[in-house]
């Protein structure tokens, strides 16, 4: 079984919008210019680098934007044009809502299971409803017509629908569930900000997106173990300091796990028990306040890497540049690297148009573990090769803009674009008609 991280190719529409409360650099950039080509070629710079690296990596497309189909249930009538038109002269931040690029982030378009640890020894997915934030629920039947359609072979595959829309199951995919493995077995920590139902002590500046009642639907639906599951609630005060997932604050690979202290509530009791469970080859490393503050981690992201295993069994660590020109989020990585552990090294990699929106290398992908015969059993050209490369950079440069003003997205001849380009990438990537405008 290899894992293979599925990236979400930035779409035609990548702005910056600032729509995401407790995201600290989503709405520090609010407004400013982006560049969607450059957005888009940065990821797939980084899917090369993986790929380089000897680690299965594919892609996964955009999503149509804006969302036309949300704008007239929303009582917006006439042709596309019109739509947009008249939603840019009414009610503009709806526009912005509804043009969010934000499927890029794949690490919350679902959890994954492996065959390995379900019982009934297929590959299981829960696309996220993403019901915290109205842009970001946008995606949840997208998400799931594009698994379908990746994922179709129903003998080694299941797609669940996404949970219930509601405040009560508000689930954020991937970028708060962590698979970690030894030769003692895998386990599956879940991490949640909130409950569902009752009182909570939870977060008093930024919102917790995440519940418990989730994140154990999710673990029910992919038909784990019970006692292979954990279930540890994010700490409100890294909830209020901007981690806003898991991801922000802790990232996990196989046997090696590293976290903020305000990750969790309990993070070194966490470690007890997974250590009981792993064995002694397990290896966790914790940053204090001291040796990290909160604050240079969130605007740093250095726990927003991706943890990579090479053929040897060594890991690396693939972080933002903004983590190397962070002096402590430097140290700290550089850290692990100097003590007797799992990692080998740090690659620093430029993804500034996705960190200027609050999200890191490991927001960009979503981790799917796969046998051989899985992999044979996809007939979509998703997985990466020097020729989809190619493929996909020529056609991010025919279709993508290289400025993008929040205001620009008025403009229809916009949507025109983006249908133009979605409609050419399902065709690259060979997942048919998954989006509605191609029905």
């Amino acid at each position: 079984m290899q894992e293979y991280n599925f990236d979400g190719l930035v779409g035609p529409t990548h702005n910056y919008g600032g729509l995401s409360p407790g995201n600290v650099a989503s709405m520090a950039h609010g407004g400013d210019v982006s560049n969607p080509r450059a957005a888009a070629l940065q990821g797939l710079e980084k899917a090369r680098f993986v790929h380089d690296l000897g680690v299965g990596q594919a892609m996964l497309p955009p999503h149509p934007r804006p969302n036309l189909r949300m704008l007239r249930r929303l009582g917006f009538k006439g042709t596309d044009e019109e739509v947009i038109v008249q939603v840019a002269g009414e009610w503009e931040h709806l526009l912005r809502l509804c043009s969010s690029a934000s499927a890029m982030w794949a690490a919350n378009a679902a959890t994954v299971a492996p065959s390995a640890d379900t019982a009934d020894g297929r590959v299981h997915f829960v696309p996220a409803n993403l019901s915290s934030l109205f842009h970001r629920s946008l995606e949840a039947d997208t998400t799931r017509s594009v698994l379908q359609a990746i994922f179709a072979d129903e003998r080694r595959f299941v797609v669940h629908a996404p949970l219930p829309g509601t405040m009560q199951f508000s689930d954020e995919g991937a970028a708060n569930h962590t698979r970690l493995h030894t030769s003692r077995g895998a386990v599956h920590v879940f991490g949640w900000g909130r409950r569902g139902w009752g009182s909570d002590d939870g977060p008093r500046r930024f919102p917790a997106r995440q519940t418990l009642e989730a994140s154990r639907a999710a673990a029910r639906l992919h038909l784990l173990s019970p006692e292979r599951v954990f279930f540890v609630r994010q700490d409100p005060g890294g909830i209020d300091a901007g981690a806003f997932h898991s991801d922000v604050m802790a990232v996990g690979h196989g046997r090696f796990l590293m976290f903020h202290e305000r990750a969790f509530v309990d993070g070194d009791g966490l470690v007890e028990r997974l250590r009981s469970l792993l064995g002694e080859t397990f290896h966790a490393v914790r940053a204090s306040e001291h040796d990290l503050p909160v604050a240079d981690a969130v605007a740093a992201y250095p726990f927003n890497s991706q943890i990579l295993e090479l053929s040897d069994g060594a890991l690396v660590i693939l972080a933002p540049r903004e983590s190397n020109e962070n002096p402590r989020a430097r140290a700290f990585l550089e850290r692990l690297v100097s003590e007797e552990g799992p990692v080998l090294r740090i690659h620093y990699l430029d993804v500034r148009e996705s960190m200027n929106n609050g999200g890191g290398p490991a927001c960009l992908r979503l981790r799917v573990s796969l046998t051989d015969e899985e992999v044979r059993a996809v007939r979509s050209n998703v997985f990466y090769s020097r020729e989809l490369h190619s493929q996909l950079a020529d056609w991010v440069v025919r279709h993508y803009r290289d400025r993008l003003h929040p205001a620009d997205l008025r403009d229809p001849m916009l949507a025109r674009e983006g249908m133009a380009a979605l409609d050419e990438v399902t065709r690259i990537l060979n997942l048919g008609s998954v989006y509605e405008f191609q029905q």
